[in-house]
């Protein structure tokens, strides 16, 4: 049988990725299409640069800021919720053990051992190590799914700026003429290039991600777009 180094064998899975690509693809995504969307509505109803550039400069700004806020706010929530049940769980373990292992062994059995096997393997991994175990097998926590808040913040407001600069150098550079246009078509350029990358990144569809954030990205600038049209207010 080859050798195999177990922890090189776990770090190839794409699961360990999952938590700061959640952040960074939705961080990113946001950027491009909160910016994007805020260009072309404003363009939509004006015709002066500044006015266009000004907008997207401050959305680029509060936007990233809220982001990198909000995933901090929200994954600290969450690592506060788990570090509540964790030391529940430690109460529990110093205070009725027996119920604690009968707990342990059910959910081995439910998971298809046989009653004294899964007693067996309960008693065994309760003596290596109690908490970490019950952590694992009866709350669900281990160390893939429990998030950094600092590492999540970051992350998001990074992959915001980087969206949300590319449709703010479309209001630097391209001509003000049917801006809104240039806006779209390259936002769902940029849209489906984040796509690819996360699929890839991930080890899912490149197709299905693409067509996925596409179609979304597609709705929300157009009703923005919408929007700066009905209202026909000209600002200069």
């Amino acid at each position: 049988m080859a050798n195999v180094n177990f922890d090189n064998y776990l770090d190839s899975h794409y699961i360990h990725r999952s938590n700061w690509l959640r952040a960074a693809v939705l961080g990113a995504n946001d950027g491009i299409l909160s910016i994007s969307s805020i260009a072309i509505g404003v363009a939509a109803a004006s015709d002066t640069r500044e006015a266009i550039v000004l907008a997207t400069l401050a959305g680029l700004v509060a936007g990233a800021l809220s982001m990198a806020a909000g995933e901090y706010v929200s994954v600290s929530s969450q690592t506060d919720v788990e570090k509540s049940d964790i030391e529940r769980e430690k109460r529990e373990l110093e205070e009725m053990p027996e119920v604690e292992l009968q707990i342990l062994a059910q959910i081995y059995e439910k998971r298809g051992l046989k009653k004294d096997t899964a007693l067996q393997v309960a008693k065994e991994l309760t003596e290596f190590d109690a908490l970490g175990t019950h952590v694992r097998d009866e709350l669900g926590l281990n160390e893939i799914s429990q998030a950094n808040p600092l590492q999540a913040a970051l992350a998001s407001g990074a992959a915001f700026i980087f969206g949300g600069i590319l449709p703010f150098l479309v209001t630097l550079f391209f001509p003000i003429k049917n801006m809104e246009y240039s806006l779209y078509g390259l936002a769902i350029l940029f849209l489906a290039i984040l796509g690819a990358i996360a699929a890839k990144t991930g080890g899912s569809r490149i197709l299905k991600a693409i067509t996925r954030i596409t179609f979304w990205g597609t709705i929300a600038m157009g009703l923005t777009a919408l929007v700066g049209h009905l209202f026909g207010v000209n600002i200069s």
